[in-house]
């Protein structure tokens, strides 16, 4: 069976090419750049900018494969540019969207594959939307197979998974815990969300590779694991040895100080979120989350503490978290300790 992968070296994409390597996949990986170190050396790269349609037309020429998923789809051009690419070509194309597209706010917290898809707040919610949209219609209007999944808060080795952590620098929300300056929880605390391992998603993506039943349909990908945010919040400073001081703050409020912040609290992570994963359990009986997040956060500090080098504090991230908080205890001060 061949895959080819549109990225496939990223945080969650890496996990899910090396499960499909160990599970007999024959794996082509369309990356631009060098040989990332996650990348399973048993995968092929080839060397293309996956905007370069016409090196995509030559290294497709003649090809076919069993899967082709894609992961760095951002906007319905680029899925309807995969449709003209690859019709034909695949058997099966996996879209990787994601549930910041249902609706906010929501309805109700419990999330399956049917609730609407109308993120009011969020244009990365909102553009998952229409990606999904273009390539659905190319499945009903041509017959292009196609399926999607949609992941939630997902994290592996070299992310920190935290609302109101720093994402591209994730050491930065460590660095605060271990120098005991407060760290931001958004609301009082307590409402739900999950925090998938990158290796238990990718049982369940690897599990629809090649699945005829999977086409034309959308599949919630998370654990079955439930979290209050403060929860994730002292998991994260047991696993590094320092109970941390949190303060909790609106969204409405933080959004205000760090306008960006509105679609990712307000769009998302605000409101309690629970992912039901039922449709496919149904299909892949096997899809089995294993990894608890005290035990994944645990393997994260670790693999952040054994790579020094990966140890970066975002500066200017830590210094609007030091002027939030300073702002906050002017009005009300509330540290947990």
């Amino acid at each position: 069976m061949k895959a080819l992968f549109i990225g496939g070296s990223g945080l969650i994409s890496s996990a899910v090419s090396q499960l499909a390597i160990e599970k007999g996949w024959e794996l082509t990986l369309v990356n631009r750049g060098k040989r990332p170190a996650h990348v399973p050396k048993e995968a092929e790269v080839f060397v293309c900018d996956a905007d370069d349609i016409d090196s995509l037309k030559g290294f497709l020429a003649g090809k076919s494969f069993d899967v082709v998923a894609q992961w760095i789809g951002f906007a319905p051009e680029r899925i309807e540019r995969d449709v003209r690419l690859l019709l034909g070509k695949t058997k099966q194309y996996i879209f990787v969207s994601s549930c910041a597209a249902y609706e906010r706010p929501m309805k109700r917290h419990i999330v399956t594959e049917d609730l609407p898809l109308n993120n009011t707040y969020w244009e990365y919610g909102r553009q998952k939307r229409r990606c999904e949209e273009a390539l659905m219609q190319a499945y009903r209007q041509l017959g292009f197979p196609a399926t999607i999944v949609r992941p939630s808060l997902t994290y592996g080795d070299t992310q920190i998974p935290y609302a109101m952590g720093c994402w591209d620098k994730p050491w930065s929300l460590a660095r605060r815990i271990l120098d005991g300056k407060p760290i931001i929880c958004h609301g009082d605390g307590t409402s739900l969300w999950s925090v998938t391992h990158n290796s238990d998603f990718a049982k369940g993506f690897v599990g629809l590779m090649g699945r005829t039943q999977a086409i034309g349909e959308a599949f919630n990908i998370a654990t079955d694991e439930v979290l209050s945010w403060d929860q994730i919040a002292l998991a994260i400073g047991d696993a590094l040895g320092k109970t941390p001081k949190i303060v909790h703050m609106s969204a409405d409020q933080i959004a205000r100080f760090i306008p960006e912040k509105l679609g990712d609290l307000l769009g998302d992570k605000s409101s309690s979120c629970i992912i039901d994963c039922s449709k496919l359990k149904r299909l892949v009986p096997s899809f089995i989350c294993e990894v608890p997040f005290s035990e994944g956060i645990r393997r994260t500090i670790s693999y952040f503490l054994a790579h020094p080098e990966i140890q970066e504090v975002n500066t200017e991230w830590d210094r609007s978290m030091d002027e939030l908080v300073e702002a906050d205890n002017l009005v009300r001060p509330r540290i947990r300790t």
